[in-house]
This record gives structure tokens, sequence and C-alpha cells, in this order.
């Protein structure tokens, strides 16, 4: 007999987690782990990567690593090629690949501009259309956007907030394709603050201090906070859900 929670469990799927060396990306590895699921792991930095697998393997995880940069097509084929040499197929992609900044809209450099794009919106695309040609009816794909794809920052990231927006319009228009005619869903999940590399690397306390005066919760969030909606929309707990935006801010878009 099985109960709801059962739902979430991702036994045997295999699942594809770019950006995974660290940040939000390195938790979604270990709670997807903790569910059953197979990992492919990628990310630029090798090390970290391998790092990370070999401790998932000491506690009995299916995990296999390769170095990928996702502005780079061939190399996010490349990716999926292994899950399917390894597994056979790829049943969730978690498209967490990402790139922040705060620079001035006045100051930012065309370079600077077109790499945060690349990164966070064209890599997307790369991914999800390398995973989609091989995965099969019931598959998932999780676009990692922000809450600032949605509302404006109170500190400046022209860039940033271009391209995670993008990546909500990119959801819902895969989304649109997909889902009947493949039976692939996608969904994105935005983000609020939690302490990562990226949030941590431009601030921490100004960031903390805003937080807790704007957002409804007045804090950061955890990583197990954001791994259960990851692993809601990932599973066939969200059999139903498609072309739609997960929010996990504690509240930040609410008071904007």
């Amino acid at each position: 007999m099985t109960g709801p929670l059962d739902a979430f469990r991702l036994d045997d799927r295999v699942v594809v987690i770019t950006g995974a060396s660290s940040g939000l990306g390195l938790g979604f590895a270990r709670a997807v782990a903790a569910v059953g699921g197979r990992l492919v792991l990628g990310a630029r930095r090798l090390d970290r990567l391998e790092e990370l697998a070999s401790a998932l393997r000491a506690a009995g995880a299916s995990v296999l690593v390769q170095a990928v940069d996702v502005t780079v097509p061939e190399q996010c084929q490349a990716l999926v090629d292994a899950a399917v040499a390894a597994h056979g197929r790829v049943d969730v992609l978690v498209n967490n690949a990402g790139l922040g900044g705060s620079v001035a809209a006045s100051r930012e450099t065309p370079e600077g501009f077109r790499q945060v794009i690349d990164v966070n919106l064209n890599g997307s695309f790369w991914m999800a259309q390398a995973c989609a040609r091989v995965m099969p009816p019931g598959s998932s794909i999780v676009n990692v956007s922000s809450v600032h794809g949605m509302v404006a920052s109170r500190y400046p990231g022209a860039s940033y907030a271009a391209s995670k927006a993008g990546v909500i319009g990119l959801t819902r228009d895969l989304a649109q394709q997909w889902s009947r005619r493949k039976g692939i869903r996608v969904n994105a999940l935005c983000p609020g603050y939690f302490a990562t590399e990226m949030t941590t690397a431009h601030g921490a306390d100004k960031l903390r201090a805003m937080v807790a005066e704007h957002s409804l919760l007045g804090r950061f969030g955890e990583q197990p906070e954001v791994d259960s909606a990851l692993l809601f929309l990932a599973s066939r707990a969200s059999s139903y859900v498609t072309g739609t935006t997960l929010v996990v801010d504690g509240g930040l878009a609410a008071t904007v």
C-alpha cells in the first residue's frame, strides 16, 4: 500500500542536474539522492562534482558526473549522451546552472550582459532541447529561475533579471509545445534569497538586512525549504502541473 508521500519519490528515475557543484544545485543533488533518484551531475568545476559524488556514492546513491559548460550546445548534448549511455534515458532535468552579478545598468558591459544571458537563459534552452529528445512521456523539466525574474530587485542586476524573466517565458512555451505532444511537463522554480556562494559574494549583511525588512518571513531561506519544492515539481506529486511558476521566497515578491 502506498501513501501520498510516495508520490515524491524518484526511485530509479534518471535526474540530470546542472550547476550541481555548489549552491542550490549541490543541495538539490543531495535531496534527489535521498529519494532514490539516479543522478547525472554537470558543472564546470569537475573537482567539486567528484567530491560530491564520492560522498553520495558512499551513502548508496547512483551518481555520474561530467564537466559541462551549458553555453556550449555540444557539451549539453554530451552530458545527455552520457546519461543515456549509462541509464538509457533521462526522466528529469533540473536546469540549475546560473550566473549572477550586481552591476549598474549604465556600467554593464556588452560582454558581461551577454555572458549572464548565455548561461542562465541560453544554457537552459540547450539542456532542455537535448533532454527532450530522449525523455519518455511522464518526464519533468524544472527550470530554476528567480524571484527577480518576476519582480524588481532592490539592487541593480539588469542582465540577471532579464535572463531569469526569460527562463519563465521559455518555461511557458516549452510546456505548451511538449506537455501534450511529448508528455513532458515543464515548470519554473523561483527561489528568493538562500545562503549560497552567489548571495554571500555580494554583501551578505546588506542582503540579509534587506530581506529582513522587505520579506514577509523576514529571513533567508534554508536549503530544505527549496528542496521540497524542487522534489514536488520533479516528481509525480506534480503530475497535473505544467507551464507554471512556483515561487519560494519567504514572501519577498508579495511586498513589492
